[in-house]
C-alpha cells in the first residue's frame, strides 16, 4: 500500500506479529498520536487523511485491522465501509466525532464491527482494538477448525463437502464420519475398536467386519491402492492409519 503525498507511514515493524493497522482519519493531529501510541504497542500503522486515496491503495491481504473515521474528504466513512467489506472481512472500528444514532446504526449494518466516539483516550482505543482482534482470532480458529486439508483432499466438516483433487467426492454419512475420525487422528493408529466405537457408539465385539468394509470403500472412492493401500494404510495387528502426506 503506497500512500499519496498527502499520506504518511510509519515503517513496517520487523516482527512477523505486528499488527497492520490502516487508519482512515483527516484530523492530522489525532492520527498522529493515534499513530505513534499504537507503534509503541506493536502496531504496523499506515495512515490516511483521504477516504478515496485509501481506498484506491487498499489491499485487504495486507490488512488485519481497520480504523474508519466518518468524516472524510474524498469519500465518507460509511461509503468506505461498505466498499471494504466486499474483499475485506477483518476487523473495522469506527472512530467519529459524530454521536448519532442512526450513524452508529449505519455503521454497524454497513459492516463495521465497533463505534467510538471521539475523544478517546488512546489506552481505551488500544483496549477496543485488541478485543476486536481476539474476537477475530477466536473467528477464524473456528473457521479453520471446520476445514481439514491435507494436499489435493479437502473436508469441510460443516458443509459435509469432500473434495479431492478438484472432484467432489460422494460419501454416505457413514463414510463421511470415518473420513473425519481418521482424518482428525492423522499419523495415529486407529484399532478397529477404536474406530467401530467413534462411528458406531457401541463397543466393538470383535467379530464384526464393518469396519473393515467401511474402509474398503472409502479407500475405493478416494482413490487409494486397494493392493497397497498408502493414503489409509492397514497396520497389521493394530489397525488403521491416516496418511497425512499421501494426497499430493
Amino acid at each position: 500500500m503506497k500512500p499519496d503525498s498527502l499520506e504518511t507511514q510509519v515503517p513496517a515493524f520487523e516482527h512477523s506479529s505486528s499488527v497492520r493497522l490502516l487508519l482512515i482519519e483527516d484530523d492530522l493531529r489525532l492520527a498522529s498520536l493515534v499513530r505513534d501510541y499504537l507503534a509503541q504497542e506493536n502496531f504496523a500503522v499506515t495512515v490516511y487523511h483521504r477516504g478515496d486515496a485509501a481506498l484506491a491503495a487498499f489491499d485487504a491481504s495486507q490488512v488485519d485491522i481497520v480504523i474508519l473515521d466518518l468524516m472524510l474528504p474524498g469519500m465518507n466513512g460509511l461509503q468506505i465501509c461498505t466498499e471494504l467489506r466486499k474483499t475485506y472481512g477483518g476487523p473495522i472500528l469506527i472512530l467519529t466525532a459524530k454521536s448519532s444514532d442512526i450513524d452508529h446504526v449505519m455503521g454497524l449494518e454497513l459492516g463495521a464491527d465497533d463505534f467510538v466516539t471521539k475523544p478517546i483516550e488512546p489506552p481505551v482505543l488500544l483496549a477496543r482494538l485488541r478485543a476486536l482482534l481476539r474476537r477475530a482470532s477466536k473467528t477464524n480458529q473456528a473457521a479453520s477448525q471446520n476445514v481439514l486439508v491435507f494436499g489435493t483432499l479437502r473436508i469441510d466438516l460443516q458443509s459435509h463437502r469432500v473434495v479431492l483433487a478438484g472432484e467432489d467426492v460422494d460419501l454416505t454419512t457413514q463414510e463421511f464420519e470415518l473420513l473425519c475420525y481418521l482424518a482428525r487422528n492423522a499419523g495415529t493408529v486407529l484399532s478397529r475398536d477404536d474406530i467401530y466405537t467413534q462411528i458406531r457408539g457401541i463397543d466393538y465385539d470383535g467379530l464384526d467386519r464393518t469396519v473393515d468394509v467401511r474402509i474398503s470403500k472409502l479407500r475405493k472412492k478416494l482413490n487409494d491402492n486397494a493392493d497397497q493401500p498408502f493414503r489409509i494404510r492397514t497396520i497389521w495387528g493394530k489397525g488403521y492409519l491416516f496418511v497425512a502426506t499421501a494426497w499430493a
